[in-house]
């Protein structure tokens, strides 16, 4: 039987992202103005002071001997995956000349639609499947650090601890966690994600509200270099006394 969780309680909430409240009726203030994670702390009444979340898992130490880095590729919607076509691959030949072990934790080796399929980057271990977020938190807690998107795996890095090298561009820094190592080119197309004018269509895996069928298309994380990415990696390791 289902619980009544109305039973005795001075009040409910609906917790979610209202593209359409207009008049904030659902929510105070636009998630596209605070933030995924802050947007609820404002529906509740309660600080947004951010914090990551701190999560327990079963952890049988480090998977693999050698020193290593994660990476995650794959993203739920085009605008959100680095969609420069050389950058995936110079920052692995990178990692792997620093003596790194490049390790993909993505759950799908392709993933895509239509006549767009995006294939995890050559080169990496693969480690992609279906597998338990614990799974995940293990391999992730142990890694030198994560380079990721604005997607689940990087706010899960972000719950062990470890650095996380996030990149993006169709969503404004303000839309994640903070992180130092944060890449984003602010001299193309940005934040559509955060316009209000513009309505992300969930069904459409090729969004681009701005540019879309033209040669701009996606400038925002297609202009972000490998030599951008390979910095914050350097400042993770400098930071680390490597």
């Amino acid at each position: 039987s289902s619980v009544n969780f109305q039973k005795g309680s001075y009040a409910t909430y609906y917790l979610g992202l209202f593209f359409y409240d207009a008049a904030c009726d659902w929510q105070p203030a636009d998630f596209r103005l605070v933030g995924l994670h802050k947007t609820a702390a404002y529906i509740l009444g309660v600080s947004p002071d951010e914090e990551a979340a701190r999560i327990s898992f079963p952890d049988e130490g480090r998977p693999i001997a050698e020193p290593y880095v994660c990476i995650a590729a794959q993203a739920s919607s085009q605008a959100k995956y680095w969609n420069n076509p050389n950058g995936w691959g110079e920052v692995i030949s990178w990692l792997k000349a620093q003596g790194y072990r490049v390790i993909c934790i993505d759950r799908e080796k392709v993933h895509g639609t239509g006549i767009i399929w995006n294939h995890i980057p050559y080169g990496v271990e693969d480690q992609t499947g279906n597998r338990p977020l614990a799974e995940r938190a293990r391999w992730l807690k142990h890694a030198e650090f994560f380079i990721g998107l604005g997607s689940g795996l990087s706010w899960l890095a972000w719950s062990t601890g470890t650095p996380v090298v996030m990149i993006a561009g169709f969503s404004h820094p303000t839309t994640e966690f903070q992180t130092p190592y944060r890449v984003i080119n602010w001299h193309t197309c940005n934040s559509c994600w955060n316009d209000p004018k513009e309505r992300f269509n969930h069904q459409d895996f090729l969004w681009c509200p701005r540019h879309a069928g033209t040669p701009r298309q996606f400038e925002c994380t297609r202009l972000i270099t490998a030599k951008q990415v390979i910095e914050q990696c350097k400042n993770i390791l400098k930071q680390k006394g490597k």
